[in-house]
């Protein structure tokens, strides 16, 4: 087998609208595959991200990501590995991985956490993260 048969096809970008991107985007995994990806320093393997997902579930958001034009897959070896469009998505959505990325790392607003309570909570009553 030929290793560019072993590539998935990945869209251009100049295709991809930024209404398929937030899409892609609206899932806490899939915007944590992003976070870790801006954070990388090089090319992370499938198996290399800290998901709270099965590989199977794992596999899928990789895909979206990829068909959403967010990632890059290519193999080494045997290892999928994955990179973040960065420089094209900046060209085509100037700000967008910035502001994803600013906002992923912030503690969301009146989700209780085990050191803080819920801002305007009712009294004595707890309020359910979901």
């Amino acid at each position: 087998m030929d290793d560019d048969d072993r590539i998935p096809r990945h869209p251009d970008l100049g295709t991809v609208t930024l209404q398929q991107i937030l899409e892609a985007l609206v899932d806490p995994v899939r915007r944590s595959i992003v976070t870790q990806l801006c954070d990388a320093q090089a090319d992370v393997r499938c198996g290399g991200f800290d998901l709270p997902v099965s590989k199977s579930t794992a596999t899928h958001h990789f895909r979206v990501l990829r068909e959403a034009g967010l990632i890059r897959q290519h193999y080494v070896g045997t290892a999928r590995m994955n990179t973040l469009r960065r420089a094209e998505l900046d060209e085509a959505f100037p700000g967008l991985i910035d502001a994803l990325v600013t906002a992923d790392r912030k503690p969301m607003a009146g989700v209780e956490t085990d050191s803080q309570p819920v801002a305007g909570a009712a009294a004595g009553r707890k309020a359910v993260a979901t």
